[in-house]
C-alpha cells in the first residue's frame, strides 16, 4: 500500500533511534498543508521590497567595512597578517553567506512581489559569488519538489548499501577518514556539484549546471542558463582584470578566501538540513510531496542563525512555504510547531559535533529488516 493509508509505528516504540532525536513519523500526517498554513499569521506571507532590500543593504555595508579593514591587514607585520587574514576570511565569508541566502530567496520568489526584480537581484548577487543563478534556481526548485525522494531529489541523495563503494567503509569507520571526506566535501563539494553533479540525482547522461542542453533543464529554461553562464563569466573576467591590476595574491586574499568560506557553509547547511538518522527517505512506492517536505531538520548555528537570515533554524517552514520571506520564517516556525508535533524535527547539537556525527552515522539508507514498510529508508552505518 502506498503513501495514503496506514499509520506508522509511533517513533517512541521503534527499536532503532540514533542521535538526540527520535525517528520522525513517516506515515501520512493527521493534518493537511492547508491546516498548517492557517496556523501561520497571514502577514508572514507578505513580501516587502523595502524590508527585503534593507537586509541586503545591511549585509553589503558590513561586507564593505570588512573589505576596508583589509587595507590595514596589508600594513601588519607578516607574522600578524598570517593570523589576520583567516579571521577576515571567516568573518567576511559569514556575511557573504547571508548575501547568498538573500539571492537564494530571490530564486524562490520570496524577495518581492515582482518576479523580474527577484531575478535581477538574484542574478547579480549569485553571479558575484560565482553561482549560476537560473541554473541553480531550477535545479533547487526541483529539489523542493522532490525532497526525500530516492529517485528524484536533486542534492545529497543518499545511496543505498548496494551502491556504496568498497572503500567507503574504510574512510567512514575512522576519524581520519571522516576528516578527509568532510574536508573534500566542504572545500570542493559546491563546485563539483555545479560542474559534475557530484552528490546529485543520477541522470542518464552527463549533467552540469553550466550546460544549457544538459538533462537538468527543459527547453523553456535553456536561454536563461546561457544568461547564468554569462553572469559567471562576466564576474570571472572582472576578477581576472583585478588580478592583472592588483595581483593574484590580492584577489585570493580579499575575494578567494571568503568565497571558500561561503561555499563551505552552504554545503554544510544543506548537508545538515537533510542528513540525520531521524529522517526518513522514500522510494517511489511511498513518497509524496508533503511527507518529503517534512523530512528535513532545523539546526542551531548560534549567532550565525541571524547572520544567515535564519535559513538554518527555519528550514522546515521554508520547505513547506518557500515563497515566505526569511524575516517572517521564525514567527511561522513557532506557529506551526504545535500543529506538526513529532513531524517537526529540531536538533540543537553544536554544529561541529553534528557534522562529524552525521558523517559517521549516515553512510547509506536501507529499510528496516523487520519493517513491512519497505519503501521507507533510514540512514545506517553498519557494513
Amino acid at each position: 500500500m502506498g503513501a495514503g493509508g496506514r499509520m506508522s509505528v509511533p517513533p517512541s516504540s521503534r527499536k532503532s533511534e540514533a542521535g538526540p532525536l527520535k525517528r520522525s513519523p513517516y506515515s501520512k500526517p493527521p493534518f493537511t498543508l492547508s491546516q498548517v498554513k492557517k496556523a501561520i499569521p497571514p502577514h508572514c506571507f507578505q513580501r516587502s521590497v523595502i524590508r527585503s532590500f534593507s537586509y541586503l543593504v545591511y549585509d553589503l555595508i558590513v561586507a564593505s567595512l570588512f573589505y576596508y579593514v583589509t587595507n590595514y591587514i596589508h600594513q601588519l607585520p607578516q607574522s600578524l597578517s598570517y593570523v589576520a587574514w583567516p579571521i577576515y576570511w571567516a568573518l567576511q565569508g559569514c556575511v557573504l553567506t547571508g548575501v547568498w541566502v538573500i539571492a537564494h530567496e530571490c530564486g524562490h520568489h520570496a524577495f518581492s512581489d515582482y518576479q523580474w526584480l527577484d531575478d535581477t537581484v538574484g542574478l547579480i548577487f549569485h553571479s558575484l559569488l560565482l553561482v549560476p543563478y537560473f541554473s541553480w534556481k531550477y535545479s533547487h526548485r526541483r529539489h523542493h519538489s522532490n525532497t526525500g525522494s530516492l529517485e528524484r531529489d536533486e542534492v545529497f541523495v543518499p545511496k543505498q548499501k548496494s551502491a556504496i563503494r568498497w572503500w567507503a567503509k574504510y574512510l567512514n569507520n575512522n576519524p581520519l577518514g571522516r576528516c578527509v571526506t568532510l574536508t573534500i566535501t566542504l572545500t570542493l563539494g559546491w563546485p563539483l556539484y555545479l560542474a559534475f553533479n557530484v552528490s546529485g540525482r543520477p541522470y542518464e547522461r552527463f549533467a552540469c549546471h553550466y550546460d544549457p542542453y544538459g538533462p537538468i533543464y527543459n527547453d523553456r529554461e535553456r536561454l536563461q542558463i546561457y544568461l547564468s553562464d554569462a553572469g559567471v563569466l562576466a564576474v570571472t573576467y572582472g576578477l581576472y582584470r583585478l588580478a592583472v591590476a592588483k595581483g593574484l595574491a590580492w584577489v585570493i586574499c580579499v575575494y578567494g578566501g571568503p568565497l571558500l568560506v561561503v561555499n563551505a557553509f552552504l554545503v554544510m547547511i544543506t548537508y545538515l538540513q537533510h542528513t540525520h538518522p531521524s529522517l526518513p527517505h522514500y522510494d517511489s512506492s511511498e513518497w509524496d510531496w508533503f511527507r518529503g517536505a517534512l523530512a528535513t531538520v532545523d539546526r542551531d548555528y548560534g549567532i550565525l542563525n541571524k547572520v544567515f537570515h535564519n535559513i538554518t533554524d527555519t528550514h522546515v517552514a521554508h520547505h513547506l512555504f518557500s515563497t515566505m520571506p526569511h524575516y517572517h520564517a521564525m514567527e511561522a516556525t513557532k506557529a506551526i510547531k504545535p500543529i506538526l508535533g513529532e513531524y517537526y524535527q529540531f536538533d540543537g547539537t553544536p554544529i561541529y559535533k553534528a557534522i562529524f556525527r552525521e558523517a559517521k552515522e549516515c553512510i547509506y539508507v536501507e529499510p528496516d529488516e523487520d519493517d513491512q514498510d519497505k519503501g521507507v529508508y533510514w540512514y545506517k552505518n553498519k557494513f
